[in-house]
Protein backbone atom coordinates (compact mmCIF):
# COMPACT_ATOMS: atom_id res chain seq x y z
CA UNK A 1 0.00 0.00 0.00
CA UNK A 2 1.13 3.43 -0.84
CA UNK A 3 2.36 6.38 2.16
CA UNK A 4 -0.25 7.44 3.77
CA UNK A 5 0.75 11.05 4.47
CA UNK A 6 -0.58 12.42 0.97
CA UNK A 7 1.32 15.89 0.73
CA UNK A 8 0.38 16.10 -2.88
CA UNK A 9 -3.21 16.59 -2.22
CA UNK A 10 -2.36 19.59 -0.94
CA UNK A 11 -1.01 19.61 2.38
CA UNK A 12 -2.26 23.33 4.55
CA UNK A 13 -4.71 23.91 1.91
CA UNK A 14 -7.40 24.31 4.57
CA UNK A 15 -7.06 27.35 7.34
CA UNK A 16 -8.82 26.16 10.76
CA UNK A 17 -11.92 28.63 9.75
CA UNK A 18 -12.06 26.92 6.32
CA UNK A 19 -11.98 23.45 8.13
CA UNK A 20 -14.51 24.46 11.18
CA UNK A 21 -17.15 26.01 7.95
CA UNK A 22 -16.87 22.71 6.76
CA UNK A 23 -17.17 20.73 9.32
CA UNK A 24 -20.26 22.69 10.19
CA UNK A 25 -21.50 23.34 7.16
CA UNK A 26 -21.80 19.58 7.01
CA UNK A 27 -23.10 19.11 10.36
CA UNK A 28 -25.86 22.09 10.69
CA UNK A 29 -26.75 21.06 6.60
CA UNK A 30 -28.22 18.02 7.47
CA UNK A 31 -28.95 17.99 11.21
CA UNK A 32 -31.06 21.16 11.32
CA UNK A 33 -32.78 20.98 8.40
CA UNK A 34 -33.27 17.44 7.20
CA UNK A 35 -33.23 15.47 10.61
CA UNK A 36 -35.31 17.40 12.95
CA UNK A 37 -38.65 16.52 12.34
CA UNK A 38 -37.92 12.90 12.68
CA UNK A 39 -35.91 13.06 15.64
CA UNK A 40 -38.95 14.56 17.11
CA UNK A 41 -40.92 11.94 15.41
CA UNK A 42 -39.01 9.14 17.40
CA UNK A 43 -38.09 10.89 20.54
CA UNK A 44 -41.51 13.04 21.39
CA UNK A 45 -41.94 16.55 23.02
CA UNK A 46 -38.47 16.64 24.72
CA UNK A 47 -36.12 16.05 21.28
CA UNK A 48 -34.35 18.56 22.34
CA UNK A 49 -33.24 15.81 25.06
CA UNK A 50 -32.27 13.78 22.13
CA UNK A 51 -29.38 16.46 20.54
CA UNK A 52 -27.81 16.88 23.83
CA UNK A 53 -27.55 12.90 24.42
CA UNK A 54 -26.35 13.31 20.43
CA UNK A 55 -23.59 15.60 21.41
CA UNK A 56 -22.50 13.53 24.25
CA UNK A 57 -21.62 10.14 22.45
CA UNK A 58 -20.24 12.29 19.57
CA UNK A 59 -17.81 13.76 22.12
CA UNK A 60 -16.46 10.30 23.22
CA UNK A 61 -16.80 9.56 20.00
CA UNK A 62 -14.63 12.49 18.94
CA UNK A 63 -12.04 11.25 21.29
CA UNK A 64 -10.63 8.70 19.22
CA UNK A 65 -10.23 10.44 15.83
CA UNK A 66 -8.72 13.35 17.61
CA UNK A 67 -6.41 11.04 19.13
CA UNK A 68 -5.76 8.94 15.94
CA UNK A 69 -5.45 12.43 13.70
CA UNK A 70 -2.93 13.96 16.24
CA UNK A 71 -0.59 10.97 15.80
CA UNK A 72 -0.74 10.26 12.22
CA UNK A 73 -2.97 13.21 10.55
CA UNK A 74 -4.29 12.30 6.98
CA UNK A 75 -6.25 12.95 4.01
CA UNK A 76 -8.61 10.09 4.09
CA UNK A 77 -7.83 10.15 7.96
CA UNK A 78 -10.62 7.44 8.59
CA UNK A 79 -9.33 4.63 6.60
CA UNK A 80 -5.62 5.75 7.61
CA UNK A 81 -7.36 5.53 11.34
CA UNK A 82 -8.30 1.73 10.65
CA UNK A 83 -5.82 0.69 8.57
CA UNK A 84 -3.53 1.38 11.85
CA UNK A 85 -5.87 -0.48 13.97
CA UNK A 86 -6.20 -3.69 11.87
CA UNK A 87 -3.91 -3.68 8.89
CA UNK A 88 -4.09 -3.85 5.42
CA UNK A 89 -6.93 -5.93 5.45
CA UNK A 90 -10.57 -6.54 4.68
CA UNK A 91 -12.06 -5.66 8.23
CA UNK A 92 -10.24 -1.97 7.95
CA UNK A 93 -11.15 -1.88 4.10
CA UNK A 94 -14.49 -2.78 4.53
CA UNK A 95 -15.40 -0.36 7.26
CA UNK A 96 -14.14 2.32 5.57
CA UNK A 97 -16.01 2.27 2.34
CA UNK A 98 -19.11 2.05 4.90
CA UNK A 99 -17.78 5.33 6.35
CA UNK A 100 -17.65 6.65 2.56
CA UNK A 101 -20.91 4.99 2.30
CA UNK A 102 -22.44 6.78 4.72
CA UNK A 103 -20.98 10.22 3.81
CA UNK A 104 -22.78 9.51 0.44
CA UNK A 105 -25.93 8.72 1.71
CA UNK A 106 -25.96 11.87 3.25
CA UNK A 107 -25.03 14.12 0.70
CA UNK A 108 -28.28 12.11 -0.74
CA UNK A 109 -30.63 13.31 2.52
CA UNK A 110 -29.30 16.84 1.71
CA UNK A 111 -30.03 17.04 -1.26
CA UNK A 112 -33.47 15.89 -0.99
CA UNK A 113 -33.86 17.99 2.39
CA UNK A 114 -33.50 21.11 -0.78
CA UNK A 115 -35.74 19.71 -3.13
CA UNK A 116 -38.35 19.23 -0.21
CA UNK A 117 -37.99 22.77 1.03
CA UNK A 118 -37.63 24.58 -2.13
CA UNK A 119 -40.87 22.75 -3.48
CA UNK A 120 -42.88 24.25 -0.02
CA UNK A 121 -43.83 27.25 -1.24
CA UNK A 122 -45.63 25.71 -4.04
CA UNK A 123 -47.63 23.11 -1.91
CA UNK A 124 -45.45 20.12 -3.45
CA UNK A 125 -44.77 17.18 -1.13
CA UNK A 126 -43.24 14.53 -3.22
CA UNK A 127 -43.03 12.98 -6.39
CA UNK A 128 -40.79 13.74 -9.83
CA UNK A 129 -39.49 16.89 -8.73
CA UNK A 130 -38.12 16.49 -5.73
CA UNK A 131 -35.81 13.95 -7.82
CA UNK A 132 -34.98 16.09 -10.03
CA UNK A 133 -34.24 19.40 -8.36
CA UNK A 134 -31.76 16.82 -5.77
CA UNK A 135 -30.07 15.56 -8.45
CA UNK A 136 -29.64 19.05 -9.88
CA UNK A 137 -28.28 20.41 -6.86
CA UNK A 138 -25.97 17.27 -7.06
CA UNK A 139 -24.10 18.43 -10.09
CA UNK A 140 -23.95 21.50 -9.05
CA UNK A 141 -22.11 20.77 -5.94
CA UNK A 142 -19.93 18.85 -8.51
CA UNK A 143 -19.12 21.74 -10.61
CA UNK A 144 -18.20 23.81 -7.32
CA UNK A 145 -15.88 21.03 -6.33
CA UNK A 146 -13.96 20.16 -9.49
CA UNK A 147 -12.89 24.14 -9.02
CA UNK A 148 -10.56 23.25 -6.45
CA UNK A 149 -9.82 23.16 -2.77
CA UNK A 150 -9.73 27.17 -2.64
CA UNK A 151 -13.02 27.19 -4.46
CA UNK A 152 -14.29 25.06 -1.97
CA UNK A 153 -12.89 26.23 1.11
CA UNK A 154 -14.24 30.10 0.79
CA UNK A 155 -17.28 28.85 -0.69
CA UNK A 156 -18.08 26.96 2.79
CA UNK A 157 -16.63 29.79 5.16
CA UNK A 158 -19.07 32.35 3.27
CA UNK A 159 -22.09 29.90 3.08
CA UNK A 160 -21.49 28.55 6.73
CA UNK A 161 -21.10 31.98 8.02
CA UNK A 162 -24.21 33.29 6.58
CA UNK A 163 -26.60 30.39 7.64
CA UNK A 164 -25.29 29.69 11.48
CA UNK A 165 -26.47 33.60 11.68
CA UNK A 166 -29.25 33.13 9.69
CA UNK A 167 -30.57 29.74 11.76
CA UNK A 168 -29.80 31.67 15.43
CA UNK A 169 -31.74 34.96 14.11
CA UNK A 170 -34.76 32.10 13.51
CA UNK A 171 -34.14 30.52 16.57
CA UNK A 172 -34.27 33.62 18.51
CA UNK A 173 -36.72 35.34 16.37
CA UNK A 174 -39.11 32.29 17.12
CA UNK A 175 -39.17 31.82 20.60
CA UNK A 176 -39.30 35.66 21.25
CA UNK A 177 -42.21 35.04 18.70
CA UNK A 178 -44.20 32.67 20.58
CA UNK A 179 -43.64 34.43 24.09
CA UNK A 180 -41.25 30.93 25.10
CA UNK A 181 -44.15 28.79 25.70
CA UNK A 182 -43.62 24.97 25.32
CA UNK A 183 -46.40 22.73 23.61
CA UNK A 184 -45.13 19.38 25.84
CA UNK A 185 -47.65 19.75 28.21
CA UNK A 186 -50.11 17.34 27.99
CA UNK A 187 -48.40 15.61 25.26
CA UNK A 188 -47.46 12.14 25.43
CA UNK A 189 -44.13 11.45 26.40
CA UNK A 190 -41.90 8.99 24.08
CA UNK A 191 -41.40 5.61 25.25
CA UNK A 192 -37.39 5.30 26.13
CA UNK A 193 -37.07 3.03 23.14
CA UNK A 194 -38.14 5.49 20.67
CA UNK A 195 -35.98 8.20 22.25
CA UNK A 196 -32.60 6.09 22.95
CA UNK A 197 -33.20 5.37 18.98
CA UNK A 198 -33.53 9.16 18.05
CA UNK A 199 -30.18 9.37 19.25
CA UNK A 200 -29.21 7.31 16.42
CA UNK A 201 -30.21 10.43 14.29
CA UNK A 202 -29.06 13.08 16.58
CA UNK A 203 -25.80 11.23 16.33
CA UNK A 204 -26.11 11.48 12.30
CA UNK A 205 -26.60 15.06 12.67
CA UNK A 206 -23.24 15.57 14.29
CA UNK A 207 -21.04 12.99 12.42
CA UNK A 208 -19.83 15.54 9.91
CA UNK A 209 -17.02 16.59 12.05
CA UNK A 210 -15.63 12.58 10.52
CA UNK A 211 -15.19 15.39 7.41
CA UNK A 212 -12.85 17.36 9.23
CA UNK A 213 -10.34 14.20 10.04
CA UNK A 214 -10.54 13.17 6.53
CA UNK A 215 -9.13 16.03 5.56
CA UNK A 216 -6.58 16.05 8.06
CA UNK A 217 -3.34 16.75 5.95
CA UNK A 218 -5.00 19.55 4.09
CA UNK A 219 -5.54 21.57 7.73
CA UNK A 220 -2.55 24.17 8.85
CA UNK A 221 -0.47 22.83 11.50
CA UNK A 222 -2.90 19.83 11.84
CA UNK A 223 -1.24 18.08 15.04
CA UNK A 224 -2.89 21.12 17.02
CA UNK A 225 -5.73 22.04 14.91
CA UNK A 226 -7.78 19.11 13.96
CA UNK A 227 -8.93 18.62 17.58
CA UNK A 228 -9.74 22.14 17.71
CA UNK A 229 -11.59 22.22 14.74
CA UNK A 230 -13.47 19.03 15.60
CA UNK A 231 -14.40 20.64 19.43
CA UNK A 232 -15.29 24.08 18.04
CA UNK A 233 -17.44 22.07 15.63
CA UNK A 234 -19.44 20.18 17.81
CA UNK A 235 -19.90 22.89 20.00
CA UNK A 236 -21.32 25.57 17.25
CA UNK A 237 -23.61 22.63 16.19
CA UNK A 238 -24.77 21.24 19.57
CA UNK A 239 -25.53 25.21 20.41
CA UNK A 240 -27.47 25.71 16.92
CA UNK A 241 -29.28 22.25 17.15
CA UNK A 242 -30.73 23.35 20.79
CA UNK A 243 -31.58 26.77 20.16
CA UNK A 244 -33.98 25.75 16.84
CA UNK A 245 -34.85 22.59 18.77
CA UNK A 246 -36.34 24.89 21.50
CA UNK A 247 -37.64 27.35 19.08
CA UNK A 248 -39.48 24.36 16.83
CA UNK A 249 -40.71 22.97 20.28
CA UNK A 250 -42.24 26.26 21.10
CA UNK A 251 -44.10 26.54 17.92
CA UNK A 252 -45.63 23.83 16.91
CA UNK A 253 -47.18 20.92 18.90
CA UNK A 254 -45.57 17.56 18.38
CA UNK A 255 -48.24 15.68 16.05
CA UNK A 256 -47.64 18.85 13.78
CA UNK A 257 -43.60 18.56 13.86
CA UNK A 258 -44.46 14.90 13.04
CA UNK A 259 -46.94 15.25 10.28
CA UNK A 260 -44.40 18.07 9.07
CA UNK A 261 -40.78 16.07 9.58
CA UNK A 262 -39.54 16.50 6.18
CA UNK A 263 -40.14 20.44 6.43
CA UNK A 264 -40.92 21.26 10.42
CA UNK A 265 -38.38 24.60 10.25
CA UNK A 266 -40.46 25.74 7.79
CA UNK A 267 -43.66 24.59 9.17
CA UNK A 268 -42.48 26.00 12.56
CA UNK A 269 -41.90 29.72 10.50
CA UNK A 270 -45.36 29.95 9.49
CA UNK A 271 -47.63 30.45 12.84
CA UNK A 272 -44.91 32.79 15.03
CA UNK A 273 -43.34 34.63 12.47
CA UNK A 274 -45.71 35.23 9.36
CA UNK A 275 -45.64 34.31 5.88
CA UNK A 276 -42.13 36.62 5.54
CA UNK A 277 -41.04 34.31 8.06
CA UNK A 278 -41.88 31.12 5.93
CA UNK A 279 -40.33 32.28 2.97
CA UNK A 280 -36.76 33.57 5.18
CA UNK A 281 -36.39 30.06 6.16
CA UNK A 282 -37.26 27.86 3.00
CA UNK A 283 -34.53 30.26 1.92
CA UNK A 284 -32.34 29.59 4.68
CA UNK A 285 -32.54 26.03 4.30
CA UNK A 286 -31.40 25.91 0.82
CA UNK A 287 -28.13 28.27 1.39
CA UNK A 288 -27.72 25.36 4.80
CA UNK A 289 -28.26 22.14 2.35
CA UNK A 290 -26.32 23.12 -0.56
CA UNK A 291 -23.48 24.24 1.14
CA UNK A 292 -23.30 21.53 3.46
CA UNK A 293 -23.62 19.33 0.53
CA UNK A 294 -20.38 20.86 -1.26
CA UNK A 295 -18.88 20.45 1.77
CA UNK A 296 -19.49 16.48 1.81
CA UNK A 297 -18.94 15.83 -1.74
CA UNK A 298 -15.19 17.65 -1.20
CA UNK A 299 -14.74 14.73 1.56
CA UNK A 300 -15.75 11.78 0.80
CA UNK A 301 -14.27 12.43 -2.99
CA UNK A 302 -10.80 12.62 -1.41
CA UNK A 303 -11.84 9.52 0.97
CA UNK A 304 -12.23 7.48 -2.12
CA UNK A 305 -8.94 8.52 -4.18
CA UNK A 306 -7.12 7.72 -0.42
CA UNK A 307 -8.86 4.21 -0.57
CA UNK A 308 -8.17 3.67 -4.29
CA UNK A 309 -4.61 4.66 -3.46
CA UNK A 310 -4.57 2.43 -0.41
CA UNK A 311 -5.54 -0.43 -2.76
CA UNK A 312 -8.41 -0.88 -0.70
CA UNK A 313 -10.97 -0.35 -3.20
CA UNK A 314 -10.75 -1.25 -7.38
CA UNK A 315 -10.47 1.74 -9.69
CA UNK A 316 -11.72 1.90 -13.33
CA UNK A 317 -10.74 4.92 -15.28
CA UNK A 318 -14.29 4.00 -17.60
CA UNK A 319 -12.27 6.03 -20.72
CA UNK A 320 -12.39 9.38 -18.62
CA UNK A 321 -9.10 11.24 -18.22
CA UNK A 322 -7.62 13.50 -15.29
CA UNK A 323 -6.44 12.15 -11.75
CA UNK A 324 -8.25 9.29 -9.91
CA UNK A 325 -9.54 12.25 -7.02
CA UNK A 326 -11.36 13.78 -9.95
CA UNK A 327 -12.61 10.42 -11.33
CA UNK A 328 -13.94 9.64 -6.82
CA UNK A 329 -15.34 12.73 -7.39
CA UNK A 330 -17.43 11.78 -10.69
CA UNK A 331 -18.24 8.49 -9.40
CA UNK A 332 -19.79 10.04 -5.75
CA UNK A 333 -21.96 12.39 -7.14
CA UNK A 334 -23.24 9.45 -9.05
CA UNK A 335 -23.91 7.53 -6.44
CA UNK A 336 -25.59 10.22 -4.22
CA UNK A 337 -27.79 10.92 -7.46
CA UNK A 338 -29.11 7.18 -7.51
CA UNK A 339 -29.96 7.14 -3.50
CA UNK A 340 -31.83 10.48 -3.80
CA UNK A 341 -34.04 9.28 -6.65
CA UNK A 342 -34.33 5.48 -4.81
CA UNK A 343 -35.41 6.56 -1.33
CA UNK A 344 -37.25 8.98 0.77
CA UNK A 345 -35.82 10.74 3.12
CA UNK A 346 -36.90 8.43 6.27
CA UNK A 347 -34.86 5.90 4.78
CA UNK A 348 -32.29 7.81 3.68
CA UNK A 349 -31.53 8.86 6.91
CA UNK A 350 -31.44 5.29 8.64
CA UNK A 351 -29.66 3.74 6.38
CA UNK A 352 -26.81 6.31 7.21
CA UNK A 353 -26.65 5.57 10.84
CA UNK A 354 -26.64 2.32 10.48
CA UNK A 355 -24.11 2.47 8.19
CA UNK A 356 -21.89 4.98 10.44
CA UNK A 357 -22.56 3.48 13.74
CA UNK A 358 -20.80 0.01 12.59
CA UNK A 359 -18.20 2.30 11.12
CA UNK A 360 -17.71 4.07 14.45
CA UNK A 361 -18.15 0.66 16.65
CA UNK A 362 -15.40 -0.88 13.89
CA UNK A 363 -12.42 2.39 14.85
CA UNK A 364 -13.57 2.16 18.56
CA UNK A 365 -12.70 -1.24 19.28
CA UNK A 366 -9.91 -1.33 16.73
CA UNK A 367 -8.13 1.47 18.47
CA UNK A 368 -8.75 0.11 21.77
CA UNK A 369 -7.68 -3.07 20.81
CA UNK A 370 -4.39 -2.14 18.97
CA UNK A 371 -3.19 1.10 20.10
CA UNK A 372 -4.57 2.84 23.05
CA UNK A 373 -0.96 1.78 24.70
CA UNK A 374 0.96 3.27 20.87
CA UNK A 375 -0.72 6.69 21.45
CA UNK A 376 -1.33 6.75 25.03
CA UNK A 377 -4.85 7.60 25.35
CA UNK A 378 -7.43 6.45 27.99
CA UNK A 379 -8.99 2.79 27.33
CA UNK A 380 -12.53 3.39 29.37
CA UNK A 381 -13.28 6.64 27.29
CA UNK A 382 -12.80 4.40 23.89
CA UNK A 383 -15.20 1.86 25.84
CA UNK A 384 -17.44 4.10 27.04
CA UNK A 385 -18.09 5.53 23.22
CA UNK A 386 -18.16 1.61 22.06
CA UNK A 387 -20.87 0.89 24.79
CA UNK A 388 -23.28 4.12 23.51
CA UNK A 389 -23.26 3.73 20.31
CA UNK A 390 -24.22 -0.49 21.06
CA UNK A 391 -27.00 0.72 22.89
CA UNK A 392 -28.05 3.59 20.49
CA UNK A 393 -27.84 0.70 17.71
CA UNK A 394 -29.47 -2.17 19.48
CA UNK A 395 -32.54 0.68 20.06
CA UNK A 396 -32.59 1.80 16.54
CA UNK A 397 -32.69 -1.10 15.15
CA UNK A 398 -35.33 -2.94 17.28
CA UNK A 399 -37.47 0.58 16.33
CA UNK A 400 -36.60 -0.34 12.90
CA UNK A 401 -37.59 -3.93 13.19
CA UNK A 402 -40.77 -2.52 14.18
CA UNK A 403 -41.96 -0.28 12.07
CA UNK A 404 -39.97 -0.13 8.71
CA UNK A 405 -37.60 -3.86 8.84
CA UNK A 406 -37.18 -3.84 5.09
CA UNK A 407 -34.40 -0.64 6.11
CA UNK A 408 -33.06 -3.21 8.25
CA UNK A 409 -32.87 -5.61 5.89
CA UNK A 410 -31.24 -3.44 3.48
CA UNK A 411 -28.50 -1.97 5.85
CA UNK A 412 -27.74 -5.60 6.68
CA UNK A 413 -27.21 -6.57 3.33
CA UNK A 414 -25.76 -3.45 2.55
CA UNK A 415 -22.77 -4.16 5.34
CA UNK A 416 -22.33 -7.72 4.30
CA UNK A 417 -21.65 -6.99 0.86
CA UNK A 418 -19.85 -4.50 1.28
CA UNK A 419 -17.42 -7.12 3.83
CA UNK A 420 -17.50 -10.32 1.10
CA UNK A 421 -16.68 -8.11 -1.85
CA UNK A 422 -13.78 -6.15 0.10
CA UNK A 423 -12.59 -9.42 0.99
CA UNK A 424 -12.83 -11.24 -2.26
CA UNK A 425 -10.93 -7.84 -3.75
CA UNK A 426 -8.36 -8.04 -1.30
CA UNK A 427 -7.73 -11.81 -2.00
CA UNK A 428 -7.65 -11.12 -6.02
CA UNK A 429 -5.11 -8.10 -5.37
CA UNK A 430 -2.66 -10.31 -3.36
CA UNK A 431 -2.87 -13.56 -5.65
CA UNK A 432 -2.10 -10.50 -8.46
CA UNK A 433 0.74 -9.41 -6.57
CA UNK A 434 2.42 -12.35 -5.88
CA UNK A 435 1.88 -13.66 -9.20
CA UNK A 436 3.47 -10.17 -10.61
CA UNK A 437 6.65 -11.07 -8.31
CA UNK A 438 9.92 -12.08 -10.06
Amino acid sequence: MTNMNHSERGTGSISLTGAVAMGTGVMIGAGIFALTGQIAGLAGPWFPLSFVAGAIVTAFSAYTYIAMSNAWPSSGGIAMILTKAYGPGAVAAAASLLMALSMVINESLVARTFATYALRPFDIEGGPMVALISVALIVFAYAINSAGNRSVGLWSIAMSALKIAGIAVFGIAALWASGGGWHADGSEPAAPLGFVASVALSILAFKGFTTITNSGAEIVDPHRNVGRTIMISIAICAVVYLLVAFAVGASLPPERIRAAQDYALAEAAGPVLGQGGFYLTVALAMVATASGLIASVFAVSRMLAMLTDMKMIPHSHFGMTGTIQSHTLIYTVVIAGLLTVLFDLSRIASLGAFFYLVMDMAVHWGVWRNLRQQIAVRGWVLLTALALDAVVLAAFTTLKLRSDPMIVIYAVAGIALVFAYERAFLKRWIIKQEANQP
